[in-house]
């Protein structure tokens, strides 16, 4: 067996599964040969095509151990931003439909 799969079917050391909303993010810790400790995060979304099956399309970065505060830093100051200047969020309840919401073509032209 290579060192390269050998390497890939390594065991993360921690796995951690975040579901938000249509998405989900993993968060794994993994180790180099030599063994050094990086984090990949991977957001995964479930795609529907044309054909009915669905299909996850998922996004992954790799981050060193190196760069954890330059990008935290960056990441708070992002979060930042966007707390003190998005519109608050406003969840949408659920609703279902039903017969007094339908509107006839002749209420429409009154």
């Amino acid at each position: 067996m290579s060192e390269e799969i050998e390497r890939t079917e390594r065991e993360d050391l921690f796995s951690k599964a975040v579901k938000a909303g249509k998405r989900t993010y993993f968060f794994d810790v993994k180790s180099t040969r030599g063994n050094d400790y990086y984090l990949t995060i991977t957001e995964s979304k479930k795609r529907f095509g044309t054909d009915g099956k669905f299909t996850y399309e998922k996004h992954k970065i790799f981050l060193y151990k190196e760069d954890f505060e330059k990008f935290m830093e960056g990441l708070n100051e992002s979060i930042e931003v966007i707390k003190q200047n998005a519109p608050p969020i406003v969840e949408r309840e659920e609703r279902t439909h039903t017969p007094s919401d339908e509107v006839s073509f002749e209420d429409l032209g009154n």
